[in-house]
């Protein structure tokens, strides 16, 4: 065994982070049973108690039919409600404030019917560059559905020549009088950089603007305080650090100062207040929660594993797995000295990613996960990203990943 393998070892063993309490899957390669598993930044490991907490509402199903959505252990009509604190909690935010429901894009859609409010002298909207492509495709239909040009109604922040992330001075300074809408992911995709979220929705609010945020690569991962930050809107999703299974339920947050207005939003059956839900009367009577934005009653066996995740983090703290992540993070990135980082060096600018540029990305990602048990996540042409996540992500998977990767590139 190398020395640098011990001391890996070593480090595990003084801080072992909660490996445990997930199904991690087995190596197709390499030497070790369980794979090294650097993808949660695209879908988080399943939460060892997901499955029987998840079989407990399908036999309510099963013993009480219709009835189990006032019978059941854990009711189905107030489901989603066993979800708003502990997600609320996650992102800094008032439980009025906040919704788990649907998916990250339809939320963002559903939230943009009531925050890009278009006039002509105002209607362009602002994402970065390297926005991840559905955030793309969902301002660029918004801007088209108002009748405006998307081509020059989008402006897209790009880095300075020659770096790989944004400044938030030169974010700041495209804020100008004609720009309706800043929508930001609060931690990139492809690079990893966490955006400076404070001073960004001060500066769009100083400019007149509305701030949204996508947080599906921030929640989870990095701590937020969206509350007291005076962001108007947020949504993520809750597969990737949320551990949440594919395609799971996501999350939703509107300010409160927001509540209760005349803002327009589209309304369905969960829109109208609990309490008058069953009266059957033709018109919404919306409460003055995020619960207002909801459209459809929510898919329960969906919402399961949801609540089964946000367990896990209020038990164990944001705070306290975001400092355990600045160090695995440190940790692998040390091992990584002399490779292509895109990612901020500073602990402050970034999550629990680093991505590197690498040629011929897919094919070392194949290589690794076959050849040595380590998953990565390649995004063509060229970027490799590796995600030591801190509730299970260990420092020697990190050894591996660092080990395996100067084998492959050496081949």
């Amino acid at each position: 065994m190398s020395t640098s393998e011990q001391e890996a070892l070593r480090l595990d063993a003084a801080d072992p982070g909660h490996r445990d309490l997930f199904d991690v899957p087995p190596a197709q390669g390499g030497d070790c049973p369980e794979v090294a598993y650097f993808a949660g930044n695209s879908l988080g490991l399943r939460p060892k108690a997901t499955r029987d907490e998840l079989l407990e509402d399908l036999d309510a199903w099963a013993a009480l039919g219709v009835e189990g959505h006032l019978d059941a252990t854990r009711p189905w009509l107030p489901y989603h409600e066993l979800l708003t604190a502990p997600a609320a909690r996650l992102v800094g935010a008032l439980p009025s404030e906040t919704v788990v429901m649907n998916s990250l894009t339809v939320n963002l859609h559903l939230l943009m019917v009531s925050f890009y409010r278009p006039t002509r002298s105002r209607h362009r909207i602002v994402i970065e560059d390297t926005a991840f492509p559905s955030d793309s495709y969902a301002v660029r239909s918004q801007v088209r559905f108002h009748g405006y040009d998307a081509e020059d109604a989008v402006i897209r922040l790009r880095p300075r020549p020659g770096e790989d992330s944004l400044r938030t001075a030169d974010v700041v300074e495209q804020l100008g009088g004609d720009v309706a809408l800043v929508l930001l992911g609060g931690v990139n995709y492809l690079t990893g950089e966490l955006m400076d979220i404070p001073t960004i929705t001060k500066a769009g609010h100083l400019a007149g603007a509305v701030v949204g945020w996508d947080l599906a690569h921030a929640a989870g991962n990095v701590p937020l305080a969206l509350h007291d930050w005076g962001v108007d809107f947020a949504a993520w999703c809750s597969y990737k650090y949320l551990n949440s299974g594919p395609g799971a339920l996501a999350g939703a947050f509107v300010h409160e100062r927001h509540l209760g207005g005349d803002l327009p939003r589209f309304e369905g059956w969960w829109s109208t207040e609990a309490a008058t839900r069953f009266e059957m009367t033709p018109e919404s009577r919306p409460p003055t929660t995020a619960d207002a934005w909801q459209v459809s009653n929510p898919p329960i066996f969906s919402m399961s594993p949801v609540r089964t995740s946000l367990e896990i983090f209020d038990k164990i703290g944001m705070d306290v797995l975001r400092e355990r992540s600045v160090r695995l993070t440190a940790y692998l990135e040390k091992l990584l000295a002399g490779r292509d980082v895109l990612t901020p060096a500073d602990p402050a600018r970034r999550g629990a990613q680093l991505s590197l540029r690498v040629q011929g990305a897919g094919e070392v990602s194949r290589r690794l996960r076959f050849e040595y048990g380590v998953i990565a996540d390649a995004r063509e042409p060229d970027v490799l990203r590796l995600a030591p996540v801190p509730l299970y992500s260990t420092y020697h998977d990190c050894w591996r990943a660092a080990s395996a990767l100067s084998e492959v590139l050496a081949r």
